[in-house]
């Protein structure tokens, strides 16, 4: 294998540093330690659906069309995948070049696409998921036993899960099933990278864990068991170095994670108070997370709303029994998972508070957009702003969100801007029209409709942050370039068993000013292909640049619905739908 991506999701230098302190993760350390690294700066939106496209694609979500979760077809949506994706990815890129590739896990790839190698989906695919080529999956699985996309077991195994447990003391994750699920899914990431890479003996090999961004949304502060997640990465990682060795490691991830210290923002309550969203509750309206997509409802059940139970709820809404306060009572005792269960998503959000878009100027439609919609007539079902007014509103969004302020007298939102002010590209008319970035990103925003705009804890007490992680090590990486000279061939030969070869140094090299959109040139100059014309990324200083070509215009095809309810609840399960 010439050259080898490994993915660790939300990986940043405050999580690796406590890892590796910890002794944790031995042979990322020493990837780390001998090579040239820094921190990687992420893009706007900095979450999973978004940032990885860019990465692999080397251009900004208005080049490529995928700016969170879910796409939009007016006010109904459906969870992104491949063909929302409208640009070539890297590995495409290799396949024109000749070269071949294997690629397991990554967000965004499913349907996959036809190279020369074979493509096993990640996040936001099916369970079950389409594999390149076809019948992959069953070829894995009748080897190498299970695989699974996501993991099997979610549940903690105790009454404290997501509770925050900064201590470093002893693994909280040593004898607990969620984290013993993760470890299973992390081994088998693995497990199908090496016996692909032996069967299919590509150039390119690229895989990504996503479980390193999991743990700490689901049990944030608990060291003990990000410390138990990426020791399962480590593992992985080792045996993959061993038996594949690389001539060019680089390690990314698409953004880095962290505690919040500010407030949760509920966007649309505040644009409620300024006049700009109307609400209703019961059927119709948004936020709205069922079954539903661009072709309407899948999954046989009755439009939302709908039923007895249904209007059962409504009704219990109007008089202040919401399912906000049924949700949190049953929390409280435990139950809430398991009503779940049972329970239509759909009937349990039915007596919510809504927007009502036909008397609505503006809303939040996804909070992982990062940005407020205006209700555009002619460009939304339910338009109401006209126009000639379009600008004047947006002017107006802008002024309103600048001077949106804590109760200590600071900005909410570090950037308040037009959407073409932070993406360009022929799919900008997918992002939202003013874009809302949160001061630090220390602030959790919200699309739900609950009464105040500005509550004293976030949501959720951990989330994304702008500064991710870079490394690239390898005997033709000109380490020189970036700093100090190390032995970039340690941490392959210590995997493989094998002694160092080179002399050594004690400090790594620094990679400055790196960003999420040079991944991708790095790594085709690392392959001796020249990025293309259309990437925004620069080749980073350890590889040296191969020129740029014009490629050939990527020709999108129409979009495939994803519509899978599976997918849908582990996202909410997440806090990405709400």
């Amino acid at each position: 294998m010439r050259t080898l991506l490994i993915g660790l999701d939300a990986a940043c230098r405050p999580v690796l540093d406590r890892v590796f302190a910890a002794d944790a993760a031995p042979t990322l350390a020493a990837l780390f330690d001998e090579s040239a690294s820094g921190d990687l700066t992420s893009q706007t939106p900095p979450w999973t659906p978004s940032a990885w496209p860019s990465l692999y694609t080397g251009v900004n979500p208005g080049r490529h069309g995928v700016f969170g979760f879910l796409t939009f077809d007016g006010y109904d949506w459906d969870v992104v995948n491949a063909s929302n994706v409208r640009e070539w990815t890297l590995f495409e890129l290799l396949d024109y070049h000749g070269l071949s590739s294997v690629v397991v896990n990554a967000p965004v790839t499913h349907p996959p696409p036809e190279i020369d190698g074979a493509v096993v989906p990640g996040y936001t695919a099916p369970e079950d998921p389409d594999c390149h080529p076809p019948g992959l999956l069953s070829e894995l699985r009748d080897e190498l036993g299970a695989y699974r996309v996501y993991a099997a077991d979610r549940s903690s195994g105790g009454p404290d899960a997501g509770a925050d447990r900064s201590s470093d003391g002893p693994d909280a994750g040593a004898a607990d099933p969620a984290i013993d699920a993760y470890r299973e899914l992390v081994a088998s990431r693995g497990r199908a990278f090496r016996y692909l890479a032996d069967r299919f003996d590509p150039e390119f090999g690229f895989v990504q864990f996503q479980a390193t961004d999991t743990v700490c949304h689901e049990r944030p502060g608990d060291w003990g068991a990000v410390r138990a997640v990426y020791g399962a990465v480590d593992d992985a990682v080792e045996t993959i170095l061993a038996d594949c060795a690389p001539d060019v490691v680089v390690v990314a991830s698409d953004h880095g994670i962290g505690p919040l210290d500010g407030y949760g923002v509920r966007v649309n309550d505040f644009l409620r108070e300024a006049g700009y969203v109307e609400t209703e509750s019961g059927a119709g309206g948004m936020p709205s997370w069922g079954a539903v997509g661009p072709g309407g409802r899948t999954d046989g059940r009755p439009a939302d709303g709908a039923g007895p139970l249904a209007a059962a709820l409504s009704a219990a809404g109007r008089v202040g029994l919401t399912s906000q306060r049924v949700g949190a009572a049953l929390d409280r005792v435990g139950l809430q998972e398991a009503v779940l269960e049972y329970v239509p998503l759909d009937l349990v959000r039915a007596a919510a508070e809504r927007v009502d878009f036909r008397g609505s100027r503006a809303y939040m439609r996804s909070r992982i957009e990062l940005g407020v919609r205006i209700n555009l007539a002619g460009r939304e079902p339910d338009g109401v702003v006209p126009a000639d007014e379009y600008e004047r509103v947006r002017a107006d969004l802008t002024d309103l969100f600048a001077g949106f302020e804590t109760p200590e007298g600071e900005r909410v939102f570090e950037t308040v801007a037009p959407r073409e002010a932070v993406f360009d590209g022929p799919y900008i008319d997918r992002a939202p029209d003013v874009v809302l970035v949160p001061a630090d990103y220390e602030h959790y925003l919200s699309a739900n409709i609950r009464g105040d705009p500005l509550v004293p804890e976030p949501r959720e007490p951990w989330n994304h942050k702008r500064e991710g992680i870079v490394a690239v090590a390898g005997e033709d990486v000109d380490i020189a370039a970036a700093g100090d000279t190390v032995d970039v061939t340690a941490a392959s030969n210590a995997a493989a068993g094998d002694a160092a070869t080179s002399d050594t140094v004690d400090t790594a090299a620094a990679i400055d000013d790196a960003h999420l959109l040079d991944i991708a040139p790095t790594v085709l100059a690392s392959l001796g292909v020249p990025a293309g014309a259309h990437m925004e990324g620069t080749v980073l200083s350890p590889v040296d640049p191969v020129g740029r070509v014009e490629y050939p215009d990527y020709e999108a095809g129409g979009a495939v619905e994803t519509a899978d309810r599976t997918v849908e609840r582990r996202l909410s399960q997440l806090g990405y739908l709400e």
